[in-house]
């Protein structure tokens, strides 16, 4: 029997959500790539669901914080992808001087969810693929693989609507913005470190130990701390993780990784 088959059924699945969004949206369409794990895996899976290519904008909102790793990371895979990368920053509130020294919702709100409003304005995208997964965070448990957003960019997630036997609302109506599609929600960590090993997927190296510490989540570099860690290669972290039961954003902004806060990061439209 093939060793954690059950990745094909979650790759299988992920690939028609993918498909289905590419078909409603085609050039409106677009993915956030972080170089995070997950998004990497996002990209990845869009790469089989179209015979090699990436069709569709593949968006970095870039808050000019994150790690050195990550930003040569981006460089050398979109490149060697082929990728239509496009790189976000709200250039007037990085002037203005906004940083999480001056608060990590002012900052989130700003250099990341503003600065997608920009790129959404400026591209016309209708809809967006993210690399959120359910396990990842309470919050983003309560969220639908086609979630829909207002005009005003919120997410009102105390009214969404049902997905019941793979039927999906994919329609954007006369009030709503544009459409979050969430291909990877039934993932865990877990699934996505051994899909990383079976694919043999790059990622970057900071999620590998260095002097007895990694990172479980990467993101901007002032809010990330790493983990202790024995874990240097993808066989580490998979052993690790099957033992371990720290959450995987531990390493994360505490205020921000509050439930309060997060979902009200979220509510305004916060990834």
């Amino acid at each position: 029997m093939k060793k954690f088959a059950y990745l094909d059924e979650l790759e299988a699945r992920s690939i028609y959500i993918i498909r289905e969004a590419y078909y409603q949206y085609r050039d409106k369409l677009a993915v956030l790539w972080s170089m995070g794990k997950d998004s990497t895996t996002m990209v990845h899976l869009i790469r089989k669901a179209f015979l090699g290519k990436v069709p569709l904008a593949v968006v970095h909102l870039d808050t000019s914080y994150k790690f050195s790793e990550i930003y040569s990371f981006r460089d050398e895979y979109a490149k060697r992808w082929g990728l239509q990368l496009i790189v976000m920053r709200n250039e007037q509130a990085l002037k203005a001087g906004v940083s999480a020294d001056k608060g990590h919702l002012e900052c989130c709100t700003e250099l990341k969810t503003n600065a997608l409003k920009q790129c959404i304005a400026r591209y016309g995208f209708q809809a967006l693929l993210l690399a959120i997964r359910r396990d990842e965070h309470a919050i983003r448990a309560k969220e639908r693989i086609f979630s829909p957003r207002g005009s005003d960019f919120h997410w009102d997630y105390q009214n969404q609507p049902p997905e019941l036997w793979d039927q999906y609302n994919k329609t954007i109506a006369s009030d709503e913005r544009h459409f979050r599609i969430h291909p990877m929600l039934g993932w865990t960590e877990l699934d996505i470190w051994r899909y990383i090993q079976r694919e043999e997927l790059p990622v970057v190296s900071l999620y590998f130990s260095k002097n007895g510490t990694r990172y479980r989540s990467i993101g901007c570099e002032v809010c990330c701390s790493a983990v202790s860690s024995q874990a240097g290669s993808i066989s580490d972290i998979i052993k690790e993780l099957e033992t371990i039961t720290t959450p995987e954003r531990a390493g994360r902004a505490q205020d921000k990784e509050q439930e309060y806060m997060m979902q009200k990061l979220r509510s305004l439209g916060y990834m």
